[in-house]
This record gives C-alpha cells, structure tokens and sequence, in this order.
C-alpha cells in the first residue's frame, strides 16, 4: 500500500492505495503538516483527479477503486456512485432504491463509513427536508463541496 498527503481547500486529504486500486481518500485539520513531495506512480491519477476537482475542471472520477467493507457497506457505496454531481438525493431516496425503507438506519451508518471522500460521494446525500444531516467529514465540508457542485446563480455584492 502506498499513501500520499496533499493539500485540498478542505484539509490535508489523505490517499491510500495500490495497484489493486485506491482504498482511502480522507481528509483531516489534524495530523501531518506536511505535503508529500513525492507522488507514488500507482496514485498520480488520484491526485491529479482531485485537483481537477477541486479546480471545477472534473465532475466524474475514473478512478479504480478497492474500498474495504461489508458486502452490505460496499452496496451502499456503490450506489452512491449513481448520484449526479450538483444533485442531491435524500437518506430516504438512497433507501428506497436499495430496496428496504426499514433500512435507513444502516444505509446511513454504511454513508458514514464511506472510506473513499468526495470520489464515492456521500456528501451528495441530505436529508429528507433538504437539511445537511449526518456527514463523517463535517457539516461545513458536506456545505462547501455542495456549494462547489452546485455554485448559486445569485452572487453576493459583498
């Protein structure tokens, strides 16, 4: 496994993987201050992903990915690679088109352990009234990623 620190608007991100595929992409205030220098080959693509990301260049990721979890948790993930980007669906919606309304619960603890931030995009699932509930990298990063993919047309004179 090969791991890589760099810097994002949103925090030092961190990204574990090998030629098997990426398995983490985290981000943290914590931690190291430090920037990897060097970049190992099997995770470039990564990096240079997020950084059209972030850039507004990039708006789906062709990443190969090897997250680890239960068959349940890996569901769960992947259907949240069905998700748009700028839309947002609710906890209920996700649910339901798994199959089991009864199991809301765990879809969203599956959310909550998402390994894989922004590339398989939890952030993109809110509640039911359209509030910001529940995000493992805090409410003000689940803020700022869907205001970055879904920008307001109306602009502020401040």
């Amino acid at each position: 496994m090969e791991t890589v620190y760099i810097n994002s608007p949103l925090g030092i991100t961190k990204i574990i993987g090998d030629q098997d595929g990426i398995s983490v992409i985290s981000v943290s205030d914590v931690g190291t201050n430090e920037v990897s220098m060097i970049i190992p080959a099997v995770l470039k693509e990564a990096v240079l992903q997020l950084q059209e990301y972030f850039e507004g260049k990039r708006t789906d990721f062709d990443l190969k990915l090897n997250p680890k979890g239960t068959e349940f948790q890996q569901k769960v993930w992947k259907s949240l690679l069905d998700i748009p980007y700028g839309k947002t669906v609710s906890y209920m919606d996700q649910t339901k088109k798994l199959g089991d309304v009864k199991a809301i619960r765990a879809v969203a603890s599956a959310n909550g352990k998402n390994p894989l931030w922004i590339v398989v995009p939890c952030h993109r699932v809110i509640g039911k009234n359209g509030s910001l509930t529940g995000y493992a990298g805090g409410l003000s990063r689940k803020k700022w990623l869907l205001e970055h993919e879904n920008p307001s047309t109306q602009q502020s004179l401040f």
